[in-house]
């Protein structure tokens, strides 16, 4: 996360914060709550389709409200929900406010989706597990994929080259693709 004014407030701040709810105090370490949560609730607005620089906002935003109202920390994983919710509900607000939102009706299936995927630990497992199954791809299938996603090349421009039609591009993406989803989820499931 960005160390401009908010952030580094956050860690001047972050020796602890007490809340309460429920009658139970806990203690709650903003700088550890910070670095063991910034890089899920950021992968999670990626996903969520926020920019870059949007992610990275949202992402100290998140953190500032944790400051402005504590909460009880519970666990990890009732954390990391809550984080999301939280963050979640920040990328519609800007969305809104800039009038480019786009209604997710499935929340609650991209929720757990997401739960699915990056489960516990940021992403790192479901990460690592592409990382290995895209080397286990065909070199073709690599160049394709790289050109498609990394180069954000057009079909044509594939084919031309890889010397093969736009119609081959096509399916050589589309049998790429679904090596990849299929390694992936025998991996992490």
């Amino acid at each position: 996360m960005a160390t401009n004014g908010g952030v580094s407030k956050m860690e001047e701040d972050s020796k602890t914060a007490a809340s309460s709810s429920g009658g139970e105090q806990v203690e709650l370490d903003l700088t550890e709550l910070v670095a063991r949560h910034q890089v899920a609730v950021w992968r999670y607005l990626r996903a969520l389709g926020a920019e870059p620089a949007l992610a990275d906002d949202l992402t100290q935003d998140t953190f500032l409200e944790i400051m402005r109202k504590p909460f009880t920390q519970y666990g990890d994983a009732a954390t990391a929900s809550y984080l999301r919710r939280v963050a979640h509900n920040l990328f519609i607000s800007r969305r809104r406010r800039d009038v480019r939102m786009t209604v997710t009706e499935h929340a609650e299936k991209f929720e757990s989706a997401w739960v699915r995927w990056a489960g516990f630990d940021s992403g790192n497992a479901a990460l690592d597990a592409l990382t290995d199954c895209f080397e286990r791809l065909t070199e073709r299938a690599r160049l394709a994929l790289r050109l498609r996603f990394s180069g954000e090349s057009t079909r044509e421009t594939i084919a031309g080259e890889l010397g093969i039609t736009e119609h081959g591009a096509k399916n050589l993406m589309q049998r790429a693709k679904a090596q990849l989803r299929d390694c992936v989820e025998r991996k992490i499931t």
